[in-house]
């Protein structure tokens, strides 16, 4: 679910072109230069927009202005949408509150809740200039020695402390969602979502979902939990600094042991396993800080009690076989363009997540 490319080529656009002249699958060129006209005037014609891939969910598109400037449009996926996801105001709202704190986001520059401009709410935000490690393949030339890959790492922990220690009321986050109930809210939620996109019967996600359930932990202090929390989120410096989170759509207000067991789900380290060879999260580089220092790091930073945190780990198993399951969906479906030669990646990495909460929960 990544919002952004840090790789995106401005020289690339052609100046002077008409925008009426471009079809580009998720945007009235014509519609929504005339609203950045009106909205957002920093960024003058004519405009140039080109999709960004690696995300999954939500659309991403860099725009080019006619000073060479650039500007990032994010908007829902084309098709049908689950109810409650893919809200991208909701988004927009989030980074916007969290400007003046000391967690890293774009700068929000506007938002078109009209959906006749362009079939779809959207918003705009800054560009920050910077990598996204999506993968393995993108950590060389972006963090090039150990001294940044382990600063990336402290880097991660101590953006992640930060947030959790923002008060959701002296944001205007406070209305968020509700501050108890966050597990019950989740397990209900993911749960539909798996009911309405699961392409296949998976007993594992049954029996893993009953566990979640009966073992439900009493709720802990509330606070901002980001929801998608790993380096595929971030735009990270060449010396490992993280200068901006990405992909808000899944945050909430809730327990952040959700954040901090996300987090070491992608944490994978060279040694471990993968569930495809296709596919390989950018912590597999190496020279990354371990699992257990990013744990360490966090209760220093937050004096948290981890105690519940394996419970976490099997949930965002779930959890993220759930959201794997989605996209893999909307593929089949098409919703998200044409699938990738290895699309049954989705499919395997649902069964892999199951496979992995069982065992965080002591059935595997």
């Amino acid at each position: 679910m990544d919002a952004g490319d840090a790789d995106f080529d401005a020289d690339s656009g052609v100046a002077g072109i008409d925008v009426a002249g471009i079809d580009v699958a998720g945007i009235d060129v014509v519609a929504v230069a005339a609203w950045f006209a009106a909205n957002v005037p920093e960024h003058p014609p004519p405009l140039q927009f080109t999709r960004i891939t690696g995300g999954h969910s939500n659309l991403t598109f860099a725009v080019v202005d006619g000073d060479g400037d650039r500007c990032v449009l994010r908007r829902p996926p084309l098709g049908h949408r689950l109810a409650s996801a893919h809200d991208v105001l909701r988004e927009h709202r989030v980074m916007g509150a969290l400007a003046a704190t000391d967690v890293p986001v774009p700068r929000m520059l506007g938002a078109c809740a009209d959906e006749t401009v362009n079939g779809a709410p959207f918003y705009v935000m800054s560009y920050v200039d910077g990598a996204v490690l999506h993968d393995r393949a993108d950590v060389p030339g972006a963090l090039a020695d150990t001294d940044a890959r382990r600063r990336a790492g402290e880097q991660v922990v101590d953006v992640l402390a930060a947030l959790h220690a923002v008060e959701p009321d002296a944001v205007g986050l406070g209305e968020l969602a509700r501050r108890t109930g966050y597990l019950e809210r989740q397990l209900k939620r993911w749960s539909g979502q798996w009911t309405a996109s699961k392409t296949r019967e998976l007993p594992a996600m049954e029996r893993l979902h009953e566990w979640l359930v009966t073992n439900r932990p009493t709720d802990g202090p509330g606070g901002i939990v980001h929801g998608d929390y790993r380096l595929g989120n971030m735009i990270v410096g060449p010396d490992g600094t993280v200068r901006a989170i990405l992909d808000w759509e899944l945050c909430t207000l809730g327990d952040p042991l959700a954040d901090l067991s996300y987090l070491l789900r992608t944490w994978t380290a060279p040694d471990e396993p993968t569930v495809t060879a296709s596919f390989e999260p950018p912590t597999r580089a190496g020279g990354f800080r371990t699992r257990d220092e990013l744990v360490d790091r966090y209760v220093q930073r937050t004096g948290r009690a981890i105690g519940d945190l394996d419970y976490y780990l099997a949930f965002n198993a779930w959890r993220s076989a759930a959201i794997s399951e989605g996209v893999y969906r909307r593929y089949i479906d098409g919703s998200l363009g044409a699938p990738p030669p290895d699309v049954e990646r989705y499919a395997r990495s649902v069964e892999q997540s199951a496979a992995d909460g069982l065992t965080a929960a002591g059935l595997g």
